[in-house]
């Protein structure tokens, strides 16, 4: 008997030819069922992708924090940017965690001198694997672990910087702390030594003690004998920070006159990171020989975005130092950034100088930077706000291989996008501490 009493052949809309069969039996029916489903899993197999480009994984591109423009957070976003490749004298590095400063919530402002033009990848440090080298690169090979200096783009899973801001780290530093140990050790050490010149006995005043800076003053202060560590910091940060210093005090409060009831005469040295807000009181503490030194300007970021007011509130008060009264008194007044020293100054061979010795005080266990929270590159908003909050003991650091951990349903970040408007709703931040990611 005849099994197929008709066959026909039509064309589908696709242009493929398509067999329309007619049975007389169920079981016939049956085994060309399975016959025809043998035949469709091998045409799967062979068939060939619609779009095969997509179907592979792009390996020169890498994933990268961008500020899309001056203002709050909802400016930075993670986003996909074409990988860079080493020029000559250059050092590729895989990133493996980056640092994350005050000074980059004053980029992302805006609130800085000749702001660069955006869109940008923020960030100025980072630790890594070098992945590869240019021409004329020598002293590093593929696989050495490092911290880098970047002006700019370090927030990203592949920086290229100039060999002269590459740095090698002991085996057992973490990357986390590389990342937190470059700029703001650094800083310290070549404010205290090279700046102030720090010996035995002296004192130090530190605005900010709970911050990454004043946490690599107060321990660097611990490796010359006798030397006495006033601290400024928001009273909650006392309890984790009093070991670190001699003597701490709230920073809402005036402490010229408690400074002196422990130190009649003053102190010797004073770091301030306040943009010269309490110039004048600093100035009266310090002893004759005594030096006070301007780094940086933290009081500037006091809401989400620039804000032309406090812009002006805060230069506003900032003391009018008469030259005058400096020489009668014999004290010193003087400024330190280390980026512009690096990147504007040619002062590589200083740093490199400061690193080394700093390298050394790490391998004899007398310093250990403080991380004070791991953040995903998705949580950069979440850890930006923690900053703004003053919320953080040490360094936060940006981890490249962390996945990013869901925040609480009652956030302050999640309003905190709005821009402008929540400038104005930050009367007590201590209220808005959120759960660090602890290492």
């Amino acid at each position: 008997m005849v099994v197929q009493q008709e066959q026909q052949r039509a064309q589908s809309p696709g242009g493929l030819q398509q067999t329309v069969r007619l049975y007389t039996s169920p079981s016939d029916m049956a085994k060309e069922g399975t016959e025809i489903a043998e035949e469709t899993e091998q045409m799967i197999d062979q068939k060939e992708p619609d779009n095969p480009v997509s179907a592979v994984v792009d390996s020169k591109e890498m994933r990268a924090v961008l500020l899309t423009g001056f203002g709050g957070l909802n400016k930075l976003k993670v986003t996909k940017k074409p990988m860079p490749e080493p020029q000559r004298g250059e050092v590729k590095i895989r990133v493996k965690a980056c640092g994350l400063n005050f000074l980059d919530l004053m980029v992302r402002q805006g609130n800085i001198d000749n702001p660069p033009k955006t869109p940008l990848v923020p960030g100025f440090e980072c630790a890594g694997i070098v992945e590869s080298v240019g021409e004329n690169t020598e002293g590093f090979e593929i696989g050495d672990r490092v911290m880098a200096f970047v002006n700019y783009s370090a927030w990203a899973e592949v920086v290229c910087t100039p060999l002269d801001f590459v740095h090698k780290i002991p085996d057992d530093m973490t990357f986390p702390e590389a990342a937190a140990f470059s700029m703001n050790f650094v800083a310290a050490y070549m404010m205290l030594f090279e700046v102030a010149n720090l010996r035995e006995g002296m004192s130090v005043l530190v605005h900010s003690a709970g911050g990454a800076v004043g946490q690599a003053v107060a321990q660097l202060c611990s490796t010359v004998p006798n030397v006495t560590v006033f601290g400024t910091a928001s009273p909650f940060k006392h309890e984790a920070i009093q070991h670190s210093v001699t003597h701490l005090f709230d920073r809402n409060l005036d402490y010229v006159p408690e400074v002196k009831k422990i130190s009649p005469d003053g102190v010797d040295i004073v770091l301030d990171c306040l943009c010269g807000e309490n110039t004048g009181k600093g100035l009266t503490l310090l002893k004759p020989m005594g030096t006070y030194i301007l780094y940086g300007s933290s009081n500037m970021v006091t809401g989400e975005t620039k804000s032309f007011f406090s812009f002006a509130k805060s230069w506003w008060q900032v003391e009018k130092v008469n030259p005058i009264k400096l020489y009668e008194e014999n004290k010193v007044i003087a400024g330190f950034s280390l980026l512009n020293l690096l990147f504007k100054q040619g002062g590589c061979n200083q740093v490199k100088a400061a690193v080394q010795k700093l390298l050394s005080l790490y391998e004899q266990k007398k310093i250990k930077p403080v991380v004070d929270s791991l953040w995903a590159l998705e949580e950069v908003k979440e850890a930006m706000q923690r900053i703004h909050d003053r919320g953080n003991i040490g360094k936060l650091i940006l981890d490249v291989e962390k996945s990013p951990t869901p925040l609480m349903a009652n956030d302050s970040t999640e309003t905190s996008e709005a821009g402008e408007e929540e400038e104005e709703q930050e009367e007590d931040n201590d209220n808005k501490e959120r759960m660090p990611f602890i290492q």
